[in-house]
């Protein structure tokens, strides 16, 4: 589905059951997954790949060398840049630096990706959080510039150590286990 008002240029690739909203432009050569939701006034760029079921919610630009694997969710007016030091007077197309976000990654509201780097799958990117560096697989981040404040399940929810464990943490909605160790976090 593709709204009247958005403009989906040529040789793109879009995936059965994608949506794409309203005043939305997709540039030659993105390649968008099946399933995918590209909200009001979001901007995917032609060096760009969209997994399937990614929500983009309005007012996002993905810029190029942007990878989102799938599951991902871009929530409202969050920004990917692609050049690290921009000036309107030098030309720097030849330096974007790519970014990579993992499978069931949540990018906040309003936060910013500075380009360059890797979001781990499943990581929670608090709203308004601005990330410089890459972010670990269930990592919780939040502030500016974003830190680690915990760690997150894959069903979105903030997880607690597990009884007296120094290392099992356990989602209290769906009582999965992960385990920490030496700084990484897997499910068990």
């Amino acid at each position: 589905m593709v709204h009247d008002t958005a403009i989906v240029d040529k040789e793109v690739s879009i995936g059965l059951g994608t949506k794409i909203w309203h005043w939305t432009h997709v540039s030659t050569g993105a390649v968008i997954g099946k399933g995918c939701s590209l909200g009001q006034n979001v901007f995917v760029g032609s060096q760009v790949v969209i997994g399937d079921n990614v929500k983009i919610q309005n007012n996002v630009s993905v810029y190029d060398n942007v990878t989102l694997e799938d599951d991902v969710f871009c929530g409202p007016s969050m920004v990917f840049t692609n050049v690290y030091n921009p000036r309107s007077a030098v030309s720097r197309k030849n330096e974007y630096l790519d970014t990579f976000v993992g499978k069931g990654a949540t990018l906040g509201a309003n936060c910013t990706i500075v380009c360059g780097v890797t979001i781990g799958k499943h990581a929670f990117i608090g709203a308004g959080s601005v990330v410089t560096k890459d972010i670990k697989d269930y990592a919780l981040v939040v502030g500016v510039p974003a830190i680690q404040i915990g760690w997150m399940s894959e069903f979105g929810e903030k997880m607690e150590l597990y009884m007296n464990s120094q290392d099992i943490y356990i989602c209290k909605k769906t009582k999965d286990k992960y385990q920490v160790s030496k700084g990484i976090c897997r499910k068990v």
